[in-house]
Formats: structure tokens, sequence, C-alpha cells
């Protein structure tokens, strides 16, 4: 039996999560158990009645949203530790009850270790009950799932510690005469992290047809500290040591995922040999050089510090960065500058094409900074540097590696309207570093952001850069992941740190350790995988695109 994949993603947006299942069901490439926590929401099954929203929901500051789940009306956020299995479930009669039982039965194994006792369930009434053979009793766990062709959704609501008077809002699960509880108000300071620990104890039983036998594959989030807690004099000086160099939240947010921020590669190491790309500034390099220049474009190329940039060059093809050269964003690893950006130049989508014609691209790749300062994330001029490109080349195929919009799903919207040869979204690396290294994205939300371009139809692609203290487990882990969300195309390649105030390179990656990763990826069902030191986003993106069968979609347009 394959491995249970549990994921701790941390606080995650609902209707990410619920596109995140979607994806993760309907590709079938295993089974997964997402944890998470949400921001406040009241999500609404299919049986809930308009009477059970009661006065303050509109003022509760809570989102109010359907779901596609059985039963009533229910609250999720902060301080609440939803349980999503997405498994495959055996049909038959009384599979879906007996399925609900196995997911209430780990919810009360699990408060049974937590030290709650008088757990269980309450005849007539889904969900997990506290002293349920009483007339006092209060539940303390929403259970709704959905099952459909074989394969589970939704899940449980586990009430740790949550803002109680959310409930007050609404009546919960369609109950008005029982009561809800947490663990708190039974007396049980439990931490967050302790109960994700007990559910992933519990959970290769109760998720195993033979129980006891399945193995499971843990990956989580980094874990924040409360506020209020003091850190550790160890983290301390490790934070000190790197400091001022690093600055110091960067400092903290890798000590937090488990990385020594004073440690790694010293910033004036001498690079192994297979890490110093050879510059060649022949005529044709300048020539385009110029011509960039003189349309007055920015390609990532050249403002990321890529290591192909020579090879790339010379041989005619170039990413092109629009939306400006300023990011609202400042992600660990990157160079881009971060002050505050300029207004759009309405006059951009027109140049890049005209880069495009005289370039006699075949394949154009069209990226940008991340602008939050925008309504849409900057995706309009995404749409438009499509259009204008398909307009003057028509028989161009067109990437774009675009940021996540803040999840924005109209702004996404329009980007896949504009229909994209590929569209590429990076990951960047494993779940653990994700906070340290990219502290205003989230790993979900990049899964999300992909399965979403999936389902709208396109060829997707996604990336990571080793070296930040990633593990090769965590690596397969991520792999895996991209490809429960249907990624085509996935890249590979050895960070380079820019600066000696970005995250320290942890290690170098050597050539063959990049050839077993690629083998391993392409054994997952990849279409294609690019993998070496100086691989990037859009390195030998023609020829990827051509694995995934992007240039009969061009020619074909």
């Amino acid at each position: 039996m394959t491995p249970l994949r549990i994921r701790w993603l941390g606080r995650v947006r609902y209707q990410e999560a619920l596109d995140l299942q979607h994806a993760i069901r309907d590709a079938r490439t295993g089974d997964y158990l997402l944890l998470l926590e949400h921001p406040h929401v009241y999500t609404l099954g299919v049986r809930t009645k308009p009477e059970h929203l009661l006065a303050g929901v509109a003022a509760s500051g809570a989102d109010v949203v359907w779901a596609d789940r059985g039963g009533d009306v229910t609250y999720h956020g902060p301080g609440q530790l939803v349980g999503y299995p997405v498994l495959d479930v055996p049909m038959g009669q009384g599979a879906v009850p007996a399925y609900v039982h196995r997911v209430e039965q780990l919810v009360i194994d699990v408060l049974g270790d937590l030290g709650l006792a008088g757990a269980g369930r309450l005849e007539g009434y889904p969900g997990v009950w506290v002293e349920p053979w009483g007339s006092k009793a209060r539940k303390i766990a929403a259970i709704g799932v959905r099952v459909d062709r074989g394969r589970s959704m939704h899940g449980f609501a586990l009430n740790v510690d949550p803002d109680m008077a959310m409930f007050t809002h609404i009546v919960p699960c369609g109950i008005a005469d029982k009561a809800v509880t947490s663990l708190r108000a039974e007396g049980l300071e439990v931490p967050m992290r302790d109960v994700v620990a007990a559910v992933c104890r519990r959970a290769a039983t109760a998720f195993s047809e033979r129980a006891g036998e399945r193995a499971v594959d843990v990956q989580e989030a980094a874990w924040r500290a409360p506020a209020e807690a003091p850190a550790e004099a160890s983290e301390d000086a490790r934070v000190a040591a790197a400091a001022p160099v690093i600055l110091r939240p960067l400092a903290r947010r890798l000590a937090a995922a488990g990385v020594d921020p004073s440690g790694g590669i010293a910033f004036h190491s001498r690079k192994p040999a297979y890490l110093r790309a050879p510059v060649k500034l022949g005529p044709e390099v300048l020539g385009l050089r110029a011509m960039v220049r003189g349309l007055e474009l920015v390609t990532v190329c050249e403002e990321a510090g890529c290591p192909n940039l020579s090879e790339c060059w010379a041989d005619g093809t170039a990413t092109f960065m629009i939306n400006g050269e300023r990011c609202t964003r400042a992600c660990g690893f990157c160079l881009v500058d971060t002050r505050h950006p300029l207004p759009l130049n309405a006059a951009e989508p027109e140049r890049v094409a005209e880069a495009v014609v005289r370039l006699g691209l075949a394949h154009a790749v069209v990226t940008a900074v991340a602008r939050d300062d925008l309504a849409d994330g900057g995706a309009a001029a995404f749409a438009a540097t499509v259009a204008a490109i398909r307009r003057r080349s028509p028989d161009a195929a067109v990437e774009v590696l675009i940021p996540d919009c803040k999840g924005d799903e109209d702004a996404l919207a329009t980007i896949f309207a504009s229909r994209p040869d590929v569209l590429n979204h990076n990951v960047e690396t494993v779940l653990r570093l994700q906070r340290a290294v990219r502290p205003s994205a989230s790993y979900a939300r990049s899964l999300t952001v992909l399965a979403r371009g999936k389902a709208a139809g396109l060829v997707t692609k996604s990336g990571m850069i080793l070296g930040m203290g990633e593990t090769l487990p965590e690596i397969q882990a991520t792999l895996l992941d991209l490809r429960a969300v249907g990624v085509d195309i996935v890249t590979i390649g050895q960070y380079l740190r820019p600066s000696a105030a970005h995250l320290p390179v942890q290690r170098w990656w050597r050539p063959e350790e990049f050839e077993e990763i690629a083998a391993v990826a392409a054994a997952m069902g990849f279409a294609h995988v690019e993998a070496s030191p100086l691989t990037r986003s859009s390195y030998h993106a023609r020829q990827a695109a051509g694995r995934a069968g992007v240039a009969s979609v061009a020619a074909a347009r």
C-alpha cells in the first residue's frame, strides 16, 4: 500500500483548499490528508437552511461560501484543526457510512490521546461529541464528507481553541438544541502543533485497509512561534550571528524552519566548477541587449542574474519581464529590485510583441514581478501581452511565468482566458522552507494556482531551486505534490546566492544528484523534467514545451 501523504499547510483560504482537494481527487496519484486552519469562514452544505444563518453573520467579518459537501452550515477559523482526507474509498453497500465512522473514530482516538475522556458518537447526529450519553452533550468536532467516484473529499473540523463566539451567529450544523465546545473550553490547553502530531500518529491506522501496515509521508509548513513566547537563547544566538548581513526577520524565519541562519557556505566561497557558466558576449548577445534597451524592455535574465544568460541570448531567446522591474515582495533568494513600484506602461505589451517579431521567436516567455499593489496583481497586463504576441507572431508559442496574484480567482481567470501555451508558476522550495524563502506566498496557494490552471485546460509547469536547506525526501514529496495537481513540466536547479544579504546556500547539489532527482521525477509521470545545477525556469523552455505537446497545439491554433 502506498504511503499516506500528510501535509500540514498552515492557514489556507477555504476556496483554495477546496480547489486543491478537487485537483488531488481528480489526479488520483495517491492518498492525501491535508491538515490546515482556515481564516474565518462560514461554509454552507447542501442541506443548509437560510434561517440557520443568524443575525451577526454579515458583521462577523467572515466569508460565507457554499461547499459541495453534505450537512448544514458550520464555521471554520483560526484555532480549529481541519482535516481533509482525499483518498480512495472502497465502494459497496454501506461504504460511505463506514467511511464516516472511520473519520469519527480518528478524531475520537486523537482526543483520547490528548487526554480528553468521554468523547464519542451521539446516535442520530454526525460528528464527535463530549459526554454523548448525557443531557449536556456538546459537539467538539464536525464531520462532513463527500465521496465521488470512489474518492473522498472534505472531512473533519476539530475545535482546539477557536473563537467560540463565531458559532453564535449560526445554528451549527443545523442543530439548535446542542452546544458546541472546544478542547480549551473542556479545560485542555493543547498547542495546535501537538494536535497535528496526534492526528499524524493515528492517521496511518485510520486510513489503512490493513491496520498498522501503512506508512505515512508527513511534511509540515514551519510553525509560527506564539508572539508572546520568548525566543530560546540558542535561537537568539543564531539570529544575532546572522545579522546584520541577513536581515533579522529572514534569520528568524530560517531558524523557525530548522535552518541555522549563521551556517551554510560562506558567500565569497569559490563555487564548484560545474556552477561557473561561461560568459560569451558575442554579437548575438550584444545585439539582443541593444534591442532590449532600444525597446525599453526588461528581461528577467539580467534582473535575476541568470547564469544562463549568455547561452540563451546567443540562441536568440530571452524571458521578458513585464509590469515594471520593481517587485512588491522580498523573497529571500531573489535579486529583483524591491523599491516602491512605478505605474504600468500601457505600451509595454506591444513592445514585447515587437521584440518577439525581431527575434523571430518560436517560443516566447513572459514573466513579471509581483504587483500586490494592483487590484488584479498585474493579470490584465499578462493577458494583453499574450494577445499582442499572438497578433504579431501567430505561430509563436507563448509561455507565461506568473506570480500567484494573491490567489484572486478573477485575476487568475484573466490570465487563463488568454490561453497561454504553457502556464508556469514556481513553487520554488519545499513546504517546510516556504515561509523563510518567500514569506508573502504560500505552498498551498501555489499548488492551487497550478491546480486551477490545469482545470482550465492549460499545460502547467513549475520549478524548484535547491540548496537552501531542503532534504531529498522533501524534494521528492514536493514533486509528488506537483504531480498530484497535474503539473506537466518541472524544472530543478541550484540556488545561487545573489548577495550576502540573501539566504545562505546550505549545500551544493552535485550534477549526478540532479540526474537522480530527474529520474525520480520522470518516473512520477511528468511530461518533461529539466534538472541540472544551472537550470532555471525558462531554461530550454521551448524544448520542454515540445515534450508536453505544445508545439502541435501552437501549430493547430
